[in-house]
């Protein structure tokens, strides 16, 4: 080889190391590995109920505090001293699979209800009488009925936004497509009047669809500013926060996750189920909560900057189903240990307290 031969092979060996040197490793699938503060400054939580029944969603009146069973009907009153008791049942439950009496909120002087019945999932709403302590529900009154229901996928959380509209979510009781069919209620989130009546201001004309493209998702709750989150359970590869607006595609059966394509919204976040199924959301102090169940931990996401996370509770409760800020500020938590797919110890299910 001759000396500019040399020469140049040399120049080029050295421009290789440095080009590898200065490449950019791809970036993460799943954005939500970092780490994040623990907001609470607790680590242990208490106890301050125990013995519930496949227990799904947790509201308050006033004082009260109010827990709904999936496969009972059941509603129940939290006590004082941690015991409970039967404030009423919502009538015509088929509990199924996933379904049964699933997600509870409150307006005013109304219960609202969320359950499956033998002609698909329903909201209905029940006058709060009495107070606490001895709190009991009056007659069944029908917000939305013949919703999608299957044994699997049927969504099921309830809340008031800060319009004072009713949410709901709808799975897509294992019709993926009809997430997509604006014509069909499933794979939606819902937008209603308290009494069940479709805003005028919804995205679609005479129709309480809010947005679409959803698989199953599973919870909801509101910043101080009126900006809305939703977790959803993905099939086998990412579940997912999602930051909703009206009108707009999450993707669902199209896309599953991150996916960069301009027709639908990506998520914020995403895990492997095997590390989330995000059930219940909260938000406290620029915080989101996410009570996961098959991950067996509750997530904590600082909203100002998203796309991070910390975990607190990895596996020391089992099932994590739902997660809500009490009226006195504190986190309350719901195991889920009861409902065919945990390890439920002697105390369960229970519900837990952090400050």
């Amino acid at each position: 080889m001759s000396g500019p031969e040399r020469g140049m092979l040399s120049l080029l060996v050295v421009s290789a190391v440095l080009l590898a040197g200065c490449a950019q490793p791809d970036p993460p699938r799943n954005p939500g590995s970092s780490a994040a503060p623990d907001p609470t400054g607790a680590t242990t939580p208490s106890v301050i109920a125990s013995g519930l029944d496949a227990p799904w969603s947790v509201v308050y009146a006033g004082d009260a505090t109010i827990v709904s069973e999936r496969d009972t009907g059941i509603v129940r009153e939290l006590l004082p001293d941690g015991s409970t008791r039967e404030l009423g049942a919502v009538g015509g439950v088929l509990a199924r699979g996933e379904g049964g009496l699933l997600g509870l909120a409150v307006d005013d002087a109304f219960l609202y209800a969320y359950s499956t019945s033998s002609d698909g999932n329903r909201i209905q709403r029940f006058e709060l009488e009495g107070e606490t302590g001895s709190l009991a529900l009056g007659a069944a009154e029908s917000v939305i009925d013949g919703l999608p229901s299957a044994g699997n996928h049927n969504g099921g959380r309830i809340a008031f936004g800060p319009d004072g509209m009713l949410y709901a979510t709808v799975g897509d009781a294992g019709e993926p497509a009809s997430a997509r069919d604006l014509d069909s209620l499933g794979g939606k989130i819902l937008r209603l009047m308290p009494d069940g009546s479709i805003p005028e201001d919804n995205p679609f004309p005479d129709s309480p669809v809010f947005s679409y493209g959803h698989r199953n998702p599973q919870g909801i709750a509101w910043t101080e500013d009126g900006t809305m989150y939703a977790s959803e359970f993905g099939q086998d590869t990412w579940d997912e926060l999602n930051l909703i607006s009206g009108g707009e595609n999450y993707g669902w059966p199209d896309v599953e996750g991150i996916a960069g394509d301009p027709d639908y919204v990506d998520p914020v976040q995403q895990w492997a189920p095997a590390d989330a199924s995000p059930s219940g959301i909260a938000i406290r102090k620029g915080m989101l909560y996410i009570a996961n169940l098959r991950g067996e931990r509750l997530r904590v996401v600082p909203l100002d900057d998203p796309s991070t996370s910390s975990e607190m509770l990895v596996g020391t409760h089992g099932r994590l189903r739902d997660v809500t800020v009490a009226p006195d500020g504190s986190i309350r938590i719901l195991t889920n240990n009861t409902d065919g797919r945990g390890n439920a110890s002697p105390d369960d299910d229970r519900m837990l307290r952090l400050d």
